[in-house]
C-alpha cells in the first residue's frame, strides 16, 4: 500500500517535470535532462554517456558502450566481465576509457582462477572489451626459464599483445602456475601462437581448451605483455581495464568522446543529428531552466504530501542496508570457517516452499526440510530477528564452528538481503518443552522417567562444559529453557538456539552487558541487578539448574497449580520437598533407586540456583555431581539466601 502511494505521485512528478520524456527525440542542450549522469552509491564512480546502467529507465541511446554492461547491487557498480564474471567498479576514467575493477569470484574460482577462464559461447568479437589473447596450459617434468626467439604457428606476429612484436619469448609464457604445479609436474600458461617446439622435449599440452587472457593497459597506455596480464589476472586483485582502446576503431564513439572528456567537456548524443558531440559544462540551456523553474514549483505541491512516507522507506532501506553490510563483512571474515551457504531459491527447494511447519518462536518459524544428499533438516527462517543482525551473527560465530555431541549442529545458512536462515540437523524427538510439559500429563512420566531425566541432565550440563571451558573463547549462552533443548532419535539432548549467546575470553570472570538478555524465570538474579554479583557463566548455570528443577517436578517455575504462588517461591517448594524426605515424583510407582536419583538431581539443581554466583558450582562439578563421582551431596541452604556462612562446593 505504502508504495503504490509513493509511486503515484512520484510518476505525476516525472510527468511534469519532463512531460515528453517518453520520446526518443531530445535537443542537444537538454541531453543532461533526459540522460542525466547516475551513481550506484554516493562515494560510487559517476557512470555517464557513453556507459549507461542497464538497470536505468533512460532511452538506450544514453549510451553507447552496449558491451559494457554495468549495473547496481546495492552500494556497488557491477561490471559484467565476459571472461572474470561479476566484478566491482572502484574508478572510470573516461579519458582514456579504463576502469578499474576487483573481480568478485566464488571461492571455487579464487583458489585457481586460470584454470577457469574460458571465452563464452556468444562473445562479441566486435566489442573492445572482449579482445584476447588465447593461451594453452602446458605441463612440464622440470622447471625451467624462458628465453631466445619466439616461432609462431600460424598467428601474425604483428598483433601478437596488442601490436607490440614480442622479441623474446619470456612475454608469451606465465607460470610455472602454483596453484596447478606440484613437485612432479610444473604448469605454465603459454601463448597459443608459440610453436611447441620451442618448449623443453618435456613438455606437453595439458588441455585443447584455449584460456581467455584478455588485454590490460597500462599507465603508459601501452599494453602489458602475455605474461604480465596472465600474472595481474592471477593475482586477483585491482585490475585495470578498457572499453575501448585507441587505433582499433579511430572513427568510434568510444574514441570521440575521449577526446571531449581530455579537453574538459563532457561527451553527449545528439539524437538529431544521430551522432555524439563535446557539450561545455556551462551549456545547460534556457529550455532547461525554464523546465527546471515549473517542475520544481509543481513537484514542491506533490512530494510534500509523501515525505513522511518516503522518509520512513528511505530510513528502513538505510536500515536494512546497513544491517545486510554487516553481515555480510562478518560473513567474509569467517570464510571458510563457517557452514554452507545456500541461496534463498535452494531454501525453497529444501523446504518444499516451506511446506511442513514445526514451530513457531518470537524469532519466526521453524520448517521441516531436506538436503539433496536425503539428509533431513530443520531451517529456522528469522522473521522477527531484533538488533542489527546479532541474533544471525551470533548463531553461525558460536554454534557454526564447533562440535560436540550435545549440542545441535548447523549445517547451512541463508542471508540474502533481509531474508536470513539457519539450517540445522533434524531433531525426531522435538525440544525437552514438550516431554516435560505435554498436554497429556500422563506422557510425561511414560518419558521421563527418572534414568531418562539424568540423561538429559547430563548430556545437557557436558555440553555446557564444553561451551563454557572446551572451546578456545568461553562462550556463554544466556537462554538455556527446556524450549531450546532438543532430543535426538536417541533421546539424546542437544543444546541449541545461541541467538542471545555471548563470547569472551576464557580467563575473564566478569563481563558486562548492555540490556538483561534470556527468558523471564531463567534468568540469573545478577542480570537484574548488580548487588547479587557479576555477570559470568555462573550466570548459566542458574539457568541449568530451574530446568532440572522443572523436570524432576514436572510442573513449571511459575506453575499456578503451586498453592499459594504468590507467598511459596518454586524453588522453595522444591527445597522443602528434598528437606523432609518427600517424594517429588507421585503420580508413578517408582524404586527406592529412583527416588535417590531424583533427589540427587534436585539437590544438584538447588545447588546451581543460589542467589549468590560465587555458591554455584561449575558445569564440571555438576557433572562430577552426577555421574556419582561427589558423593554424600550436601542439602543446600534455601536458593533466595545469600550468605558466605553456608557450605560450598
Amino acid at each position: 500500500m505504502s508504495r503504490s502511494l509513493t509511486t503515484a505521485p512520484l510518476l505525476l512528478c516525472l510527468l511534469i517535470s519532463h512531460g515528453t520524456h517518453i520520446a526518443t527525440a531530445w535537443d542537444d542542450q537538454d541531453f543532461f535532462t533526459y540522460c542525466p549522469p547516475t551513481r550506484c552509491s554516493k562515494d560510487g564512480p559517476e557512470i555517464r554517456f557513453p556507459l549507461r546502467l542497464e538497470s536505468s529507465n533512460s532511452s538506450p541511446s544514453c549510451g553507447a558502450a552496449t558491451c559494457t554492461k554495468l549495473a547496481c547491487s546495492g552500494e556497488d557498480t557491477i561490471l559484467r566481465h565476459p571472461f572474470l564474471g561479476p566484478s566491482k567498479v572502484i574508478d572510470l576514467d573516461y579519458s582514456h576509457s579504463m576502469m578499474k575493477i576487483i573481480p568478485l569470484l566464488e571461492q571455487p574460482f579464487s583458489e585457481c582462477p586460470i584454470q577457469n577462464l574460458t571465452i563464452p559461447a556468444d562473445l562479441d568479437d566486435s566489442c573492445s572489451l572482449n579482445h584476447y589473447d588465447a593461451g594453452r596450459l602446458v605441463g612440464c617434468t622440470t622447471e625451467f626459464t624462458p628465453s631466445g626467439a619466439p616461432r609462431y604457428e600460424s598467428c601474425d606476429a604483428a598483433i601478437i599483445d596488442g601490436s607490440w612484436i614480442i622479441r623474446s619469448a619470456a612475454g608469451l609464457i606465465a607460470g610455472p602456475i602454483p596453484c596447478l604445479s606440484n613437485p612432479v609436474r610444473f604448469t605454465y600458461l603459454v601463448h597459443a601462437c608459440l610453436l611447441m617446439s620451442f618448449l623443453p622435449l618435456d613438455c606437453k599440452v595439458l588441455s585443447n581448451t584455449l584460456v581467455p587472457i584478455f588485454f590490460i593497459p597500462s599507465e603508459d597506455e601501452v599494453t602489458q605483455t602475455f605474461k604480465q596480464r596472465a600474472e595481474t589476472i592471477m593475482g586477483l586483485s585491482e585490475i585495470t581495464t578498457s572499453w575501448g582502446r585507441k587505433n582499433w576503431t579511430s572513427t568510434s564513439t568510444t574514441d570521440f568522446c575521449n577526446h571531449c572528456e581530455s579537453q574538459g567537456q563532457p561527451c553527449a548524443f545528439s539524437s538529431q543529428r544521430n551522432q555524439p558531440f563535446c557539450m561545455p559544462h556551462s551549456n545547460k540551456g534556457l529550455r532547461h531552466k525554464v523546465i527546471a523553474a515549473t517542475s520544481s514549483v509543481a513537484c514542491f505541491i506533490v512530494l510534500s504530501l509523501m515525505v513522511a512516507t518516503a522518509l520512513y522507506l528511505s530510513l528502513k532501506s538505510k536500515y536494512n542496508e546497513e544491517i545486510h553490510l554487516k553481515v555480510e563483512m562478518f560473513l567474509r571474515t569467517y570464510g571458510t570457517s563457517i557452514p554452507t551457504r545456500y541461496t534463498f531459491t535452494e531454501v525453497k527447494k529444501i523446504t518444499r516452499r516451506f511446506k511442513e511447519k514445526l514451530g513457531q518462536g518470537g524469532f519466526g518459524s521453524v520448517y521441516r526440510g531436506q538436503l539433496p544428499n536425503g539428509v533431513p533438516v530443520a531451517v529456522k527462517m528469522l522473521e522477527n530477528s531484533t538488533g542489527e543482525g546479532e541474533d544471525f551473527i551470533n548463531e553461525v560465530a558460536t554454534i557454526g564452528r564447533i562440535h560436540h555431541a550435545n549440542i545441535v549442529r548447523l549445517l547451512g545458512f541463508c542471508s540474502e538481503g533481509t531474508r536470513r536462515a539457519l539450517v540445522y540437523e533434524f531433531m525426531p524427538n522435538d525440544s525437552l518443552e514438550k516431554h516435560i510439559f505435554p498436554c497429556d500429563s500422563n506422557a510425561s512420566q511414560r518419558v521421563l522417567e527418572p534414568n531418562k531425566m539424568l540423561n538429559v541432565a547430563l548430556g545437557i550440563s557436558r555440553g555446557m562444559e564444553y561451551l563454557h571451558q572446551g572451546c578456545n573463547q568461553r562462550i556463554l549462552h544466556f537462554d538455556i529453557k527446556p524450549h531450546n533443548i532438543l532430543l535426538d532419535y536417541n533421546f539424546n539432548p542437544k543444546i541449541s538456539d545461541f541467538g542471545l549467546a555471548k563470547q569472551c575470553a576464557r580467563d575473564q570472570s566478569i563481563i558486562t552487558l548492555t540490556a538483561a538478555r534470556g527468558t523471564m524465570g531463567y534468568i540469573a538474579p545478577e542480570i537484574y541487578s548488580r548487588n547479587f554479583g557479576g555477570i559470568s557463566y555462573k550466570s548459566d548455570v542458574y539457568s541449568f539448574g530451574m530446568l532440572v528443577l522443572e523436570m524432576v517436578s514436572g510442573k513449571r517455575n511459575s506453575d499456578p497449580s503451586i498453592e499459594n504462588q504468590n507467598e511459596v517461591y518454586f524453588p522453595e517448594w522444591i527445597h522443602e520437598k528434598v528437606s523432609t524426605g518427600t517424594d517429588l515424583v507421585t503420580n508413578r510407582e517408582t524404586t527406592e533407586e529412583e527416588k535417590q536419583m531424583v533427589r540427587q538431581l534436585a539437590i544438584v539443581a538447588l545447588w546451581c540456583i543460589q542467589w549468590n554466583p560465587k555458591d554455584r558450582p561449575s558445569m564440571t562439578k555438576v557433572v562430577n555431581m552426577l555421574t556419582g563421582r561427589m558423593q554424600n551431596l550436601q542439602i543446600p541452604p534455601k536458593p533466595f539466601v545469600s550468605s558466605e556462612s553456608h557450605p560450598r562446593l
